[in-house]
């Protein structure tokens, strides 16, 4: 196996523009909707990246100004523009956005990863080209992030005796281009006493795993983000099911998707389990099932 071998997934994009007219783009299937900007309540001591909550359905919405929330301009029409509803990570929130252009379909190999150099606080995952056109790929994670944190639930005490043991004997990838998502898992797992590798992306994660095979570190669990540029978490597994070496893996896909066709998509990957970021309860639960599983393979 090499990371230079890298399969290809179609993946669907909906594009939109704020104010400065480029190009910017949104994982489709994290966009439940598209609706004018409908009339807003402004919440007293709301963050000031919250333009208001709308109400949708009966439901109330947070709208994010996304122009603010990124750094750019403000648009021109505050009350104009449209609704970018997304479904991330277990929760539902609208972006204030100029417009919305179209939705184009490409592969995850067009994705590239954003220029060196870009920042910690770019709001951005990957970059494309659509027709000769720049195009940036929304860290949507990252936005809602900066705006409420996600509160990671420490349970003390919470493992039994055999879970600890269970869990002290695996040895951990997590693969994750979302330095935010990244820091939620590591949270966990440093609660949990753990120990574990990081990666960036697939390709490093290939790297990873080469350096570490035949060691006494060598990965036996690996944590991996579906949603990635050039080589996404199906086309990962995919890559290891086919590689003698690690054929055998747990692979737990880890995803701010939330859709049964995740979960099918994800078991024709070849992955183990698939669970919705991000619940710190229900990862400590997947990862003791992945190590029960490691264990059992070695008897």
């Amino acid at each position: 196996m090499s990371s230079k071998n890298v399969r290809a997934d179609s993946l669907s994009l909906l594009l939109f523009t704020l104010r400065s007219g480029k190009l910017m783009a949104i994982n489709l299937l994290k966009v439940s909707e598209i609706i004018p900007c409908p009339a807003l309540t402004r919440l007293p001591e709301s963050h000031p990246h919250v333009k208001g909550v709308a109400t949708l359905r009966g439901a109330a919405l947070s709208v994010i100004d996304l122009s603010r929330a990124i750094g750019e301009r403000p648009l021109v029409d505050p009350d104009g523009g449209c609704l970018i509803v997304t479904d991330v990570s277990r929760s539902k929130q609208g972006l204030h956005v100029q417009a919305v252009s179209k939705i184009v379909h490409c592969l995850t190999t067009d994705i590239r990863p954003p220029p060196y150099g870009a920042g910690s606080k770019s709001f951005i995952t990957g970059v494309t080209q659509v027709d000769g056109v720049l195009v940036q790929v929304l860290d949507i994670e990252k936005v809602i992030h900066a705006i409420a944190p996600a509160q990671i639930v420490v349970e003390p005490n919470a493992l039994t005796a055999e879970e600890t043991e269970l869990l002290a004997a695996a040895r951990i990838l997590v693969v994750d281009d979302s330095q935010v998502a990244l820091q939620q898992s590591l949270i966990t797992l440093r609660n949990l006493g753990l120990d574990c590798h990081t990666a960036r992306s697939a390709k490093e994660a290939i790297d990873v795993l080469l350096e570490l095979q035949g060691s006494p570190a060598q990965i036996n669990v690996v944590v991996s983000d579906i949603e990635m540029s050039e080589m996404d978490g199906y086309a990962f597994t995919r890559t290891l099911r086919e590689t003698p070496d690690f054929n055998d893996l747990y692979v737990l896909l880890h995803t701010s998707l939330d859709s049964a066709m995740n979960s099918e998509k994800a078991q024709a990957a070849g992955a183990n389990a698939v669970l919705t970021k991000f619940s710190s309860p229900e990862l400590t639960k997947c990862l003791i099932t992945a190590a029960r599983a490691v264990q059992a393979s070695h008897h």
